[in-house]
């Protein structure tokens, strides 16, 4: 499955399937959001080619995904992984403050990992008519996505809570704050009876004793 980069940095929020295509990459992402595009078009086409075979690909979109499992790297992990380790590392020093990047504005939406994969498995198991009467021959993608999203301040109380950080969290507005939101539209998927089962606070719980037990070792 691919990511929530492959749309448009443009897209209307929250992004649909069709958005797909319809407007121009953000600059950053495009080579492999390109790579990602081109798998999900080649299954489609695999799929129109050997329909008569019962060859039968399905393609999922996830947004932002969190939990056991991540890349809790200190120069190269995403936000979640990163601000946990972030606010662990204030716990055990004693540090009054952790300072972040930017304002806190940006939205942004989490998927719990184990959500992800009930997901796929729910799209994998779907009647074949099912599934093709909620997609298109060509546009056979369907997002999987948590249904809320949050500000990165909001995130950020939300890790400290859950590492247990009492000190204060500070942004710094002179550093970029990225794109205001990404926010994926997943009632195609939710129309076919998946819901996601982890909300944020209690996923974020298990993902730090994720990287107490297995990311912690980690140093630069």
């Amino acid at each position: 499955f691919p990511s929530h980069d492959i749309y448009p940095k443009m897209a209307v929020q929250p992004m649909r399937e069709d958005a797909l295509l319809s407007g121009k990459l953000e600059p950053t992402n495009e080579p492999y959001a390109i790579a990602k595009i081109a798998g999900i078009k080649l299954c489609e086409s695999y799929n129109r080619q050997y329909e008569g075979d019962g060859l039968d690909y399905r393609s999922v979109m996830p947004t932002n995904l969190y939990g056991p499992g991540d890349n809790y790297h200190p120069e190269n992990s995403h936000v979640i992984p990163a601000l946990l380790r972030r606010f662990h590392e204030a716990k055990v020093v004693g540090a009054k403050s952790v300072t972040i990047w930017g304002t806190g504005t940006p939205y942004r939406e989490f998927l719990f990992v184990d959500d992800m994969a009930r997901a796929c498995v729910h799209v994998m198991n779907l009647d074949k008519e099912v599934y093709q009467s909620n997609t298109q021959p060509m546009q056979n993608l369907i997002n999987v996505g948590y249904g809320e999203d949050i500000t990165i301040r909001q995130l950020a109380e939300a890790i400290s809570a859950a590492v247990g950080f009492e000190g204060e969290i500070v942004f710094d507005s002179t550093r970029p704050d990225g794109t205001p939101r990404k926010f994926i539209d997943s009632s195609r998927l939710l129309n076919m009876g998946w819901r996601p089962q982890v909300n944020l606070r209690d996923g974020l719980v298990i993902a730090y004793r994720d990287f107490l037990e297995n990311g912690n070792s980690l140093r630069k």
